[in-house]
């Protein structure tokens, strides 16, 4: 149920955003005009994936690379939400990120897929960890294929999640230097499609 709400809602974002790409509808507070936008609500969809996880009763391997070696584990079904929480919350949708973040849509032709991506409208307040995230659609069957998140979790520290939807996802941790270089401190690989 939960797999045919997800893939009925990516159909209709991607129908929406496609179809109507010149259709926005407007408000006008005052004489200033407001584009009302529809971010594609990620959180939910990965809640979707996760859901769909545990009622297959998959436990995921999770691989952890760090210094050039790399271990594996059994990841308990239990475990997996709090393995992926740096990237739960803050919830990603229309409601509290709005007024922080602009979505552009277009049709990527190299990659056969519809790209949301979602930039700061302006500076982030420092609060704010997330910096920027994109959606990308099989235009085809109209499923989410990937999803992409960059965060800040500290000055020198970003972590980027690569979600490939009924697959795998990957967390990289990027840390810089003193001197601006940018080096790969650790990779964990949590994969549910064997």
């Amino acid at each position: 149920m939960m797999k045919l709400w997800i893939t009925t809602f990516s159909i209709l974002i991607v129908f929406t955003a496609c179809n109507n790409q010149n259709n926005n509808e407007y408000i006008d507070p005052g004489k200033e005009l407001l584009e009302i936008q529809s971010f594609f609500p990620v959180t939910s969809y990965f809640k979707g994936q996760i859901f769909e996880i545990k009622k297959a009763g998959i436990n995921p391997l999770k691989y952890t690379t760090q210094n050039n070696k790399t271990d594996s584990v059994w990841l308990k079904i239990e475990e997996l939400e709090s393995a992926l929480a740096e990237f739960i919350h803050p919830e990603i949708d229309t409601t509290n990120l709005i007024h922080l973040f602009t979505e552009k849509r277009f049709l990527d032709e190299p990659i056969a897929a519809y790209t949301f991506s979602y930039d700061p409208i302006s500076s982030l307040p420092d609060t704010m960890q997330l910096r920027r995230w994109d959606v990308y659609v099989d235009p085809e069957t109209g499923k989410v294929k990937r999803i992409y998140i960059v965060k800040n979790i500290s000055p020198t520290t970003i972590l980027q999640l690569t979600w490939i939807s009924d697959k795998w996802c990957k967390i990289t941790k990027i840390e810089s230097n003193s001197n601006g270089v940018s080096i790969v401190k650790s990779q964990v690989k949590i994969t549910w499609d064997f």
